[in-house]
């Protein structure tokens, strides 16, 4: 089930129902790991590779954010949460983009290409935006819940995964820790 605040990317596949033993043993598994990686900072990964077109047409990779700080927003126009963080994005790309922040907002909407950049026109999005690929998701495995963030060092390792909503606070920290 989502939580608060998220919304699922693709549909739980379906699964044989555990004893309650077994959820309880998931459960404390899970929120152990969960409270581990609170405390420390996870190992820095390389990002895989991408290329793909903007909605505007211009071709991106991950190369072609060298150097800078690279966040990925996995989101979708009917999700609440990923409109109610775009303002922050917005105003985020506005302030620190000239010192190398880059945002990649990839929608996973099922919408064309056409109509969707009118809604990020609508939205005043700032910052390139493209459709997820199936690709995409597979090789930065975004989680199963959106808003999904996803922050790169200038080195292109993976730094940062966020799978709730993001406000401006945190992500001109991690800029600023990452950059």
């Amino acid at each position: 089930m989502p939580t608060a605040g998220s919304f699922q990317i693709r549909p739980r596949s379906a699964a044989p129902s555990r004893s309650a033993a077994t959820l309880m043993i998931i459960a404390l598994a899970a929120g152990a790991a969960a409270c581990a990686r609170a405390e420390r900072e996870p190992k820095a990964a390389p990002a895989p590779d991408f290329s793909i077109k903007d909605l505007q047409g211009n071709g991106l990779s991950l190369s072609s954010y060298k150097g800078k700080v690279l966040v990925l927003n996995f989101w979708a126009t009917w999700c609440p949460p990923c409109r109610r963080e775009i303002p922050d994005f917005i105003e985020a790309y506005r302030e620190l983009n000239d010192k190398g922040l880059e945002i990649l907002g990839l929608s996973i909407d099922d919408a064309s290409g056409a109509a969707l950049l009118e809604w990020t026109q609508k939205a005043g999005i700032n910052y390139p935006v493209a459709m997820a690929t199936p690709e995409i998701i597979r090789d930065y495995e975004p989680g199963e819940y959106i808003p999904a963030t996803i922050v790169i060092d200038r080195l292109g390792r993976i730094r940062y995964r966020q799978s709730s909503l993001m406000d401006k606070e945190t992500l001109v920290r991690l800029f600023r820790l990452y950059e």
